[in-house]
């Protein structure tokens, strides 16, 4: 087996695939997966929890130092599991009220440079792949392979919906049309770390492809750098 170890980083907006590819990759090459967008929901769930201002500079400052973000796989799923303070918030940060407020969060100078500063610390060691809106640009400019996925608004809805509808029947498309909307214009007009394309990106568009093709073309393009 070929040692060498390369850091891959994977961006683009929600629902166009990067989690699902970036696990499946993981598994395949024995990497550690790092779910950005996890620690982002985390920090966002005890924000909410917390009654947190986020337009006061001192409460969220002090709310970040109180925080603790971990990874670990569950033995029976064989999944990685986000864990906030020793709690396992896996599921609780895909609901929908996260959802809604998590690219507000993320925004945050504060919670970028905390959050950043953490997943950097994950990659010194390489042999990582991580997902999110600015691993390419600023959490790992300098990734081996970097990927950037693409997929039709109408997809997104779809699959989007379909993964919330299963956890609250009573969801509504036009809802999950709002939240994707929305998600997007504040994650590519942020001040800090807008969403973008990496120059050196190869740009993969997931509107017909099924996660199994998704998972064969990154794969792809992975062995063609650590082989």
């Amino acid at each position: 087996m070929n040692n060498k170890k390369i850091i891959i980083a994977i961006d683009g907006m929600s629902s166009c695939g990067k989690s699902t590819v970036a696990r499946q990759l993981a598994k395949k090459l024995n990497y550690i997966y790092v779910d950005s967008g996890a620690m982002y929901r985390a920090i966002t769930l005890y924000f909410l929890r917390n009654n947190v201002d986020i337009t006061n500079a001192a409460q969220i400052k002090e709310a970040l130092d109180e925080i603790d973000l971990d990874f670990r796989l569950n033995e029976q799923s064989g999944k990685v599991e986000i864990f906030l303070n020793d709690e396992n918030v896996e599921y609780l940060v895909r609901e929908m009220i996260v959802a809604e407020k998590v690219s507000e969060v993320a925004a945050l100078s504060d919670v970028r440079q905390y959050a950043v500063s953490q997943q950097q610390k994950m990659g010194n060691n390489k042999g990582v792949i991580m997902d999110g809106r600015d691993i390419g640009t600023v959490v790992f400019p300098d990734a081996e392979l970097k990927i950037f996925m693409v997929a039709d608004n109408t997809v997104r809805v779809e699959r989007r919906f379909k993964e919330l509808y299963q956890k609250n029947p009573n969801i509504t498309i036009e809802e999950v049309t709002h939240n994707i909307e929305m998600r997007d214009y504040i994650d590519t007009n942020r001040e800090v770390s807008p969403l973008r394309k990496a120059k050196d990106a190869i740009e993969i568009d997931t509107t017909s492809l099924t996660p199994e093709e998704q998972l064969h073309q990154v794969l792809e393009l992975a062995n063609g750098l650590i082989k």
